[in-house]
């Protein structure tokens, strides 16, 4: 089946593929001898954040140095 990558490298799985993974929001996504696997995965909360953080490019440092900045803010 053919599908398009858009501009926003975004591709739509057709209809009668999306039904064979009803109530599936997440795939682990792979480059296996040069063709594009996805495989469904279940997120917990921690791991749904992980991806944010990610999106967003933050390290952990970051997030350490948030955790700091906003404990000394709540000190005052």
């Amino acid at each position: 089946m053919l599908v398009r990558l858009t501009s926003q490298n975004q591709v739509t799985l057709p209809g009668s593929m999306a039904s064979a993974f009803e109530g599936t929001e997440y795939f682990e996504a792979a480059i296996e001898d040069g063709r594009l696997a996805l495989t469904p995965a279940r997120l917990t909360g921690a791991d749904a954040v992980r991806f944010k953080l990610d999106d967003l490019g933050l390290s952990e440092a970051d997030v350490g140095e948030a955790v700091s900045w906003a404990r000394r803010r709540q000190m005052r």
